[in-house]
């Protein structure tokens, strides 16, 4: 395996204080460093990246969790970033599996151009041709919503990342008419309706505790991206049905990858109720993260309305890469209760199915797992990235 024993890296973070009792973010930790290229461990300042959707994350509306790390250029593939043959390595992934796993990416809004920056894509990195469809939410192949460049980007990034782990999986887009809480949990349903066995959701805000049904149908694994605000959980993350997914920032040397924390990970103690699947001892209510992936530096390819290559951040690229690590194991009626199935595995079993990361932490609660890792306190769990990024797919 591609993959160093110890995992460590230079975190130069000046971290902001953030509550451990809210179900939301404080401020976001701080960062100094020269921005980030594939092959090195230090974090990109949230000063040098944009939020590609902006405005509120209350009252039922969300937001996409990606975030722009350089403008987009007609550069070649070789601009800097992780790349396909990255996430094989980094997380032992075998790639020729998935075939007929039916992977769902629900986002807001619409990307006349999704089909032809995919194609561009997997040309760029030799995936082949996309087994790909695009819907409204109500299954319709027309009558999309109205585009938006900001959600642009993050459709883009969520078909290209299950695309990067799963280049077999079929890939359902399911477009919602507007970025609020029933609109998108409406295109959630209408992806089980489709076929969809995993439904990745890279966006997140609040309001939305009515709807847990929609998360709730048995044999459907349903991910969230638990946000780029450092400490503290959101919608949808934060139900107890859904894969709660944190960020990593991955290193390369001597050709064996590491990861640390990515400082702006969300994650930690939630205002949900806690599920009964879940024993850790320092939040009463749900604990998130449950697994967690690279979240920094990634290639991609966006030319709506304008653009072509890139890097962008934010565990908007985690939650897809990891529906694509389910589709290859196809394991969906074993795993289908949230994360349940990371924390009840046997220790033995967990230590070698996931990459324990040890080192950093996305905010302050006082010392604890639940926003540091490496503290041991509850075994190799920390809040910021759950058990660990994935090391083949025996934990998926």
């Amino acid at each position: 395996m591609n993959r160093s024993l110890k995992l460590a890296g230079p975190l130069l973070a000046a971290l902001a204080i953030a509550a451990c009792s809210t179900g939301g973010s404080s401020n976001m930790p701080a960062t100094a460093g020269a921005p980030t290229a594939a092959g090195a461990a230090r974090q990109q300042p949230m000063g040098q990246m944009k939020h590609a959707c902006g405005g509120s994350r209350t009252n039922g509306q969300m937001q996409c969790d990606v975030l722009i790390e350089s403008g987009f250029t007609s550069m070649s593939p070789a601009y800097p970033g992780w790349k396909p043959a990255d996430f094989k390595a980094a997380y032992n992934l075998p790639t020729t599996k998935g075939k007929g796993s039916v992977i769902a990416i629900v986002d807001a809004f619409d990307n006349p151009n999704v089909a032809s920056d995919l194609a561009t894509y997997r040309t760029a990195y030799g995936l082949g041709k996309a087994d790909f469809t695009k819907y409204n939410q109500r299954g319709e192949t027309k009558n999309y919503p109205k585009p938006d460049s900001g959600w642009g980007v993050e459709i883009d990034l969520d078909v290209q990342m299950v695309s990067a782990s799963c280049p077999l999986c079929k890939i359902i887009l399911i477009e919602a008419d507007d970025n609020y809480t029933n609109n998108l949990y409406a295109a959630v349903a209408e992806a089980v309706k489709l076929g969809a066995k995993v439904v990745s959701n890279s966006y997140g805000g609040g309001g939305g505790y009515s709807s847990y049904n929609d998360f709730d149908t048995p044999g459907i694994v349903y991910l969230a991206s638990s946000g780029d605000s450092g400490y503290g959980m959101q919608d949808p993350a934060d139900y107890s049905n859904v894969v709660s997914v944190g960020g990593t920032v991955l290193a390369l040397a001597s050709s064996k990858y590491s990861e640390t924390v990515w400082h702006f990970t969300g994650g930690g103690c939630s205002v949900i109720t806690k599920p009964k699947w879940q024993k850790d001892p320092s939040c009463s209510d749900r604990t998130g993260n449950d697994v967690a992936a690279v979240a920094q530096s990634v290639s991609l390819y966006d030319s709506y309305p304008s653009g072509g290559w890139g890097t962008v951040a934010g565990t908007s690229v985690s939650s897809p890469l990891i529906a694509g690590v389910y589709g290859l194991a196809a394991n969906f009626k074993a795993v289908s209760k949230g994360g349940s199935h990371f924390w009840t595995m046997p220790n033995k079993k967990r230590k070698k199915a996931l990459h324990y990361i040890s080192v950093g932490n996305n905010g302050t609660c006082g010392g604890s797992y639940l926003c540091t890792a490496g503290t041991n306190q509850f075994g190799t769990y920390s809040g910021p990235v759950g058990w660990g990024s994935p090391n083949g797919i025996k934990a998926f």
